[in-house]
């Protein structure tokens, strides 16, 4: 969880093998398709092998696409394709399915090691991980869910999980019966969630946590922890408006960056400024050619301006050098511009097209 841990296991000279996962289910958003494909990228300049988990038994413990195995699985072919066309380096990525996992010698073993290392209150807490919570009533095949995503760090033999800070509970119970299983403990990397371009969950307060002012809905305490906030805020495809989607025209993308909740001076829990920061400027500088971020404004306006840096863009934003519209029309355009290789791929090839349109096709279930 440190990074003297990370530290240590670099200097160590291991062979590093990074693992993150997905429950394939309806249509893929931005988050999940364009930055994660940043973050898996990162890790393989770093020096990894990465491994990423289709997580199709998963999603069916989970009542993903109404438990339907055979459409899960689909919608798992369709994120691949994805990924094929927004610049992931699969050259270094092994794709594992849970279901050839689910049937390696031993894996169903390490899940029983597990199980029985632990009270059920314990196994309750990490049900986050799979989007639910832990009032809610589930099902005997949710209980067993994370026991199999700690299973899947060991199976895999990896020994850093580079997935989302809602995914901490679950890494910390594999930290936790690692040793005692005879493996060593996973360097825990968690990245950045981005947040849903809605002011719904993007309220742009922070209150002291002892403050005695009625708190509104949704505003942030200082009692809650990162991993909860993480939580609170990150986009759900359940709220279509509140995403852009890999496949979203270009008028889509103009309609919900125009929609979404971007207060003039205000950074905290600004989904327009973090889109800017993870994505734009994370892509722009695997781009040469590309100096940065472009803002084009009437000379009146201030005229049309280069930030070469993310810190540049936040410092005029808070001094209100920099409006929230003018940063919402270069961001759209920027998001159109990266998008594009995506929505090409599945209009020229046949059987990505066919992939769509049958996800497209398919009732997204909770």
């Amino acid at each position: 969880m440190t990074e003297d841990e990370l530290r240590k296991l670099l200097e160590s000279g291991q062979p590093l093998i990074a693992y993150d996962g997905f429950e394939p289910s309806g249509q893929i958003h931005i988050a999940q398709g364009l930055l994660r494909a940043i973050n898996v990228n990162k890790m393989i300049r770093a020096g990894c092998k990465f491994k990423m988990l289709v997580a199709d038994w998963h999603a069916w413990a989970n009542h993903k696409m109404g438990g339907d195995l055979e459409k899960i699985q689909t919608v798992g072919e369709y994120f691949i394709e994805v990924w094929k066309a927004c610049g992931m380096d699969l050259d270094h990525v092994e794709f594992v399915w849970a279901s050839d996992l689910v049937k390696q010698p031993g894996y169903w073993d390490t899940v029983m090691q597990i199980a029985v290392k632990n009270n059920l209150p314990r196994i309750i807490r990490t049900v986050e991980i799979m989007g639910r919570d832990e009032t809610e009533t589930l099902t005997a095949s949710q209980i067993i869910y994370p026991l199999m995503q700690a299973t899947d760090i060991f199976t895999l033999n990896a020994n850093i999980t580079q997935l989302g800070m809602d995914q901490r509970k679950v890494n910390m119970l594999a930290r936790e019966v690692a040793e005692d299983l005879g493996f060593p403990k996973p360097i825990v990397v968690s990245h950045h969630m981005l947040q849903g371009l809605s002011p719904l969950e993007s309220p742009g307060i922070i209150r002291e946590a002892d403050d005695t002012t009625p708190q509104a809905p949704g505003l942030l305490t200082k009692a809650e922890s990162a991993t909860d906030r993480a939580i609170r805020l990150k986009m759900s495809k359940s709220k279509p408006d509140s995403s852009i989607f890999m496949t979203d025209s270009p008028t889509d993308i103009e309609r919900k960056i125009a929609k979404a909740w971007c207060p003039e001076g205000i950074v905290e829990e600004n989904p327009i400024l973090e889109y800017c920061k993870y994505i734009v400027f994370e892509k722009v500088d695997d781009l040469p050619a590309q100096a940065g971020m472009t803002i084009e404004r009437p000379d009146k306006y201030g005229g049309t301006i280069t930030y070469k840096n993310y810190d540049q863009l936040e410092k005029d934003y808070v001094a209100k050098k920099l409006f929230p519209l003018d940063l919402k029309n270069a961001l759209a355009k920027y998001l159109d511009k990266f998008l594009q290789p995506v929505r090409e791929h599945f209009a020229k090839n046949t059987e990505a097209k066919k992939l769509k349109e049958l996800v497209e096709s398919y009732a997204v279930t909770r």
